[in-house]
């Protein structure tokens, strides 16, 4: 089940009076995937950590499927992947997925575990740990797990960041195809803007910290990608609205004399 994401008036305040997010409307439409990207430390992980429930708002509100973020996590209906995969060293890549499913005491079946082990490129390799895996083959792992619980919804902090940049661009052509298919809503936290357009169907530009919202723009390029989607001319246009919107959300929070 797809689900669509309401953000009113949200906004986080740290200890100290460190202001990551300014208060901000959103909807983020269900089925839809959207990337966030913004200047490094301008508050695109908080916004994605509240939406994973994982940090409370200190303002506004947020619900999933019109259900706070913290009960759509306490029932399994969302997943987070970070670019750490953080896979438990001792167990094998079927059986971390296995823990995934005990964890949403979700059932285990053996053949559900097979094919998204197939569906993300790893077959031969389930019963193998993560230290024997490539950073790419951990990643596909990774994705594997937190797709096991079919979430309703997918929350991506730079999932591919910590891989090499051919690895990056095999990843960002393979595996979006799965959650594609299953109609999942999906969040990408993303520093690569030609990777928000690659991947997204609504690119949401936010400002240096704290982080409000400079642009939202809508990415209509044909699903699935084409294998020469960044030769076409729609992909460049989308690739320099996005520089250009990142370019005004920093003018606009520069001191007019450093302008």
């Amino acid at each position: 089940m797809s689900v669509e994401i309401h953000c009113n008036g949200l906004a986080k305040t740290y200890p100290g009076g460190v202001e990551a997010v300014r208060p901000l409307d959103l909807r983020l439409e269900a089925g839809q995937t959207t990337a966030l990207v913004g200047p490094s430390g301008c508050g695109k992980s908080t916004l994605l950590r509240m939406m994973a429930g994982l940090e409370d708002p200190s303002f506004g509100s947020l619900t999933i499927g019109g259900a706070p973020a913290a009960e759509t996590l306490a029932r399994a209906g969302l997943a987070v992947v970070f670019q750490d995969p953080s896979l438990l060293p001792w167990r094998t890549v079927r059986q971390n997925i296995e823990l995934a499913l005990d964890l949403a005491r979700k059932p285990r079946k053996g053949s559900d575990i097979a094919q998204l082990i197939h569906l993300v490129g790893l077959d031969g390799f389930a019963d193998t740990r993560p230290a024997a895996l490539s950073g790419g083959m951990r990643q596909r792992a990774a994705m594997a797990r937190a797709l096991s619980t079919n979430p309703d919804l997918l929350l991506m902090d730079e999932p591919f960041g910590a891989v090499d940049e051919l690895t990056r661009a095999q990843l960002a052509a393979d595996l979006p195809g799965i959650w594609e298919a299953r109609g999942t809503t999906t969040v990408l936290v993303t520093h690569s803007v030609t990777e928000a357009v690659t991947l997204s169907d609504r690119i949401v530009v936010l400002s240096p910290r704290p982080a409000t919202v400079v642009a939202d723009l809508a990415i209509d390029l044909p699903r699935p990608r084409p294998s020469n989607l960044k030769a076409l001319d729609a992909f460049q246009f989308h690739v320099d609205a996005t520089f250009a919107a990142l370019s005004q959300g920093v003018a606009k929070t520069l001191p007019k004399a450093a302008q």
